[in-house]
């Protein structure tokens, strides 16, 4: 079954082969309806050979058709209306002629035709099977442009798609960058040369990380927690003793599939709100827990906290941070997702993010 529609499907592709399968099977089709209509009105085997003639006359006389259509297609639609009749009546007017003949000569062989009217008797319903030949012909046509259209238009959103996706993904703060060069010179300056190394390798792993991770991609909670340590790790050095840091990682929760860097901008926004304007520093922590189908992952500290009055109607703070993410959540999740920021009663800010479950099966 599989081979027979990639069969099907390889026909589909090639203009040339569908015209000619489409083509040949409708007009055997086409006997088969005489045959059938025959053998109810007990005609006798004769009769076959009339029929034989009126399909491969109307297979030839219809390729004639194909041609002409050709022409007509560069035209306007009226023109393919008029040309397509036109010429569907004037190609009907031998093809009902030759099968008169051969009724005449085959079946009834006593008749003798009184007038050249006889000769082109029935000319109306041959010119209607052309016509409607013609009508499928240009209704194929369109179909397949429209389809091409669709396709192009998926593919042109979903280059949108992935576009957005990655511009929110690489939007990171430059200021990162800028902080951890000025902290790895002052190392340098104070001849604290181990500190400095470490720092160059971890921000090293760290751009490698996000560099080698696609953002249309997934990746586990577990390695999204790594990448994670690696920047805090990096930021440690900034601020030394005035970052603590708290994990609580359920465990059922490592081997879900997270979008890749969706919780570093958070935790930059917290560095930059509740971390660095205060002299004695604070914590940040990340939560995680599985309710039902259901991934909850929190991050909270215990800076100041947010102004709601200045939260505007899409929630969005100060900052790219929170709007990215809640930017990347909704074009990965579309509304099967849940975003909220809120106050902690005990002071600071919490944000909590629902998305629905999905297991790394290589991780098992």
């Amino acid at each position: 079954m599989p081979n027979r529609f990639l069969k099907l499907q390889n026909l589909l592709k090639s203009n040339q082969r569908l015209f000619w399968f489409l083509h040949t099977a409708g007009w055997l089709a086409y006997a088969l309806a005489n045959i059938l209509g025959a053998l109810e009105l007990e005609r006798t085997v004769s009769y076959n050979l009339v029929i034989l003639t009126s399909t491969v006359s109307g297979f030839a006389l219809s390729l004639l058709l194909r041609y002409w259509n050709r022409f007509l297609w560069a035209k306007s639609p009226l023109w393919q209306v008029v040309g397509a009749t036109g010429m569907s009546f004037l190609l009907a007017l031998p093809w009902t002629w030759l099968r008169n003949e051969f009724l005449w000569h085959t079946y009834k062989i006593w008749y003798e035709p009184q007038s050249l009217g006889d000769y082109v008797s029935g000319v109306t319903g041959s010119s209607y099977v052309l016509l409607c030949w013609s009508g499928l012909y240009f209704g194929i046509k369109y179909y397949q442009i429209l389809q091409l259209q669709i396709r192009r238009s998926l593919e042109s959103a979903a280059a949108a798609h992935e576009a957005q996706l990655k511009m929110l993904r690489y939007q990171l703060n430059p200021h990162f960058l800028f902080n951890t060069l000025n902290s790895i010179s002052t190392l340098i300056l104070e001849k604290q040369i181990e500190a400095a190394n470490r720092s160059v390798t971890r921000l090293s792993e760290f751009l490698r990380y996000t560099l080698d991770n696609d953002p249309m991609k997934k990746v586990t909670l577990a390695q999204e927690i790594h990448a994670l340590d690696l920047y805090l790790s990096i930021e440690k050095v900034r601020f030394d003793e005035r970052l603590r840091l708290n994990y609580e990682i359920a465990k059922e929760t490592e081997n879900a599939l997270v979008p890749s860097m969706i919780l570093q901008p958070l935790i930059e926004n917290a560095l930059k709100y509740a971390i660095a304007p205060r002299v004695d520093g604070g914590s940040i922590g990340v939560i995680t827990r599985l309710e039902g189908q259901t991934v909850v992952i929190i991050v909270e500290d215990d800076g100041p906290g947010i102004d709601m009055d200045r939260i505007k109607a899409d929630g969005e703070r100060d900052g790219v941070g929170l709007a990215n993410t809640r930017q990347r959540l909704s074009q990965i999740y579309g509304t099967d997702h849940y975003f909220e920021c809120r106050n902690r009663e005990s002071g600071g800010l919490q944000i909590t993010i629902s998305i629905p479950l999905e297991t790394d099966l290589a991780a098992g």
